[in-house]
């Protein structure tokens, strides 16, 4: 199955050190977790520490009829000190089915539907486990591969979904 242009794939990622900074909220919230990002750079820059990829969101916990659990983060070289209500974690190592999306990001929710089918059809197993409150997953990721600021055009920008594997 072709998703949009580009073959999935599955890649080995190392463990990876971030700032985040947490939201529970509805997906018409989710600008929220979005405007965190340019102030997490700034903050990073004025304390001259080294943003070593591309930020990202991560879900957490996923119930479409609630609410989600959604960070926003930006990868750093070394665990560093933030002030709270940000804070330093590391996304797991492991095996990641992945898959890039060219276009607006309100094609992202019709990449992730097919990036699911695909990986039901070549029997892959998710790091993710149903629960009351939602799916929680081990590590869900958007990676934003295009900067607004240098691309306004959004039918340009470049997302990377990368989601743990089981196992």
């Amino acid at each position: 199955m072709r998703l949009i242009g580009v073959e999935p794939t599955i890649v080995e990622r190392a463990e990876q050190p971030y700032v985040g900074r947490r939201e529970s909220i509805t997906m018409t919230q989710f600008a929220r977790v979005a405007d965190h990002l340019p102030t997490m750079a700034a903050r990073l820059g004025e304390h001259g520490v080294p943003v070593a990829g591309a930020p990202f969101f991560r879900y957490r916990v996923i119930d479409m009829s609630a609410d989600l659990v959604i960070e926003a983060g930006i990868p750093v070289s070394e665990p560093v000190d933030v002030p709270a209500p940000a804070f330093v974690e590391t996304l797991p190592a492991g095996r990641y089915a992945t898959v890039s999306h060219v276009g607006h990001p309100d094609g992202l929710m019709a990449v992730t539907a097919k990036l699911l089918d695909w990986a039901r059809e070549q029997h892959l197993e998710w790091d993710m486990q149903p629960t009351p409150t939602g799916e929680v997953w081990g590590c869900r990721l958007e990676v934003l591969m295009t900067d607004p600021a240098q691309q306004p055009d959004m039918h340009k920008w470049r997302t990377d979904l990368f989601f743990k594997l089981a196992g």
